[in-house]
């Protein structure tokens, strides 16, 4: 892919703490798309999100816009924006307490656009940030980011706990921040639904350690799931499953059409989702920790 293509690359990023190893993660993510960055909790995922912020001494390179943080930190972090599950403003602090700090820290920040979002979506300008219900303070920090001159916007389980209007609110807002096409979101969530609706490419990491990388349309193109009686788990046909979920009656497997012989054996196969892909490796994963 030609580099002036690519809006945030990463290669060999690796950090090591007392039991965790995150280990030699690498991708690239287009300008124009939507990255969804899953796992379960400890997997790395803020570890890697901190790497890239610029909060940790790490191994490995990161760039942003063709820009990284050793060349020119104050450019680095210009370039992106970030909004996590709890908001990172101090709660006593107004509209206008934000504006002062904002101007500090980021030279693009441009207080009028700041307060058109605010006003657009009707937060209260002189009240503090207490008092805000979480999709407020979500939209908050979104305007923050929006009201700046940023390529990768950086979501840290940013919806979880909103309810669902206030959920498809910020899954739009996502989708209207890439349409211009050079600018990038990087979503760390386990809402897979949401991945379902807007993501464009699934990073899925495991201790440490990227288990698979690809489009969210491959993925659901490239598995099937594969369901029947208890007494036919162990059929030859699904040997090369990835994982295989049993109760007492039937069984679902996850497994490539590539790898399915159905001349073998008749057995109900399905469509998958991304949670269903997501969800059979982590289960796979759980059982055998060597498995990748």
């Amino acid at each position: 892919m030609d580099m002036e293509e690519i809006v945030m690359e990463v290669r060999g990023l690796r950090k090591v703490y007392d039991g965790f190893e995150l280990k030699d993660i690498s991708f690239t993510l287009p300008k124009g798309y939507i990255m969804g960055y899953v796992g379960q909790n400890g997997a790395g995922k803020t570890t890697t999100i901190h790497s890239i912020l610029g909060l940790l001494n790490r191994e490995g390179s990161i760039c942003i816009d063709g820009c990284s943080f050793e060349e020119d930190e104050v450019m680095y972090k210009e370039k992106i924006g970030f909004v996590r599950d709890e908001c990172y403003f101090p709660s006593n602090f107004i509209m206008k307490d934000i504006v002062r700090i904002m101007k500090q820290f980021y030279v693009t920040f441009d207080e009028t656009i700041f307060y058109e979002y605010i006003r657009r979506w009707k937060l209260p300008e002189k009240k503090k940030i207490d008092s805000f219900s979480k999709g407020m303070k979500i939209k908050l920090m979104l305007s923050t980011v929006l009201a700046r001159d940023t390529k990768v916007l950086i979501l840290d389980e940013a919806t979880a706990g909103l309810d669902p209007i206030s959920r498809d609110e910020v899954l739009e807002i996502l989708q209207d921040y890439i349409k211009d096409g050079d600018r990038s979101v990087f979503f760390s969530t386990h809402l897979m639904e949401d991945l379902e609706k807007i993501a464009d490419y699934i990073f899925f990491i495991h201790n440490g350690q990227q288990v698979f990388f690809d489009t969210k349309d491959a993925l659901i193109m490239d598995y099937v799931l594969v369901k029947g009686g208890f007494e036919d788990a162990g059929h030859e046909s699904l040997k090369r499953a990835v994982h295989i979920q049993k109760s007492k009656v039937s069984f679902e497997a996850l497994i490539k059409k590539s790898d399915l012989d159905q001349t073998k054996h008749s057995f109900l196969v399905e469509k998958v989702s991304v949670d269903d892909v997501v969800t059979h490796y982590m289960k796979k994963l759980n059982e055998d920790p060597l498995y990748c």
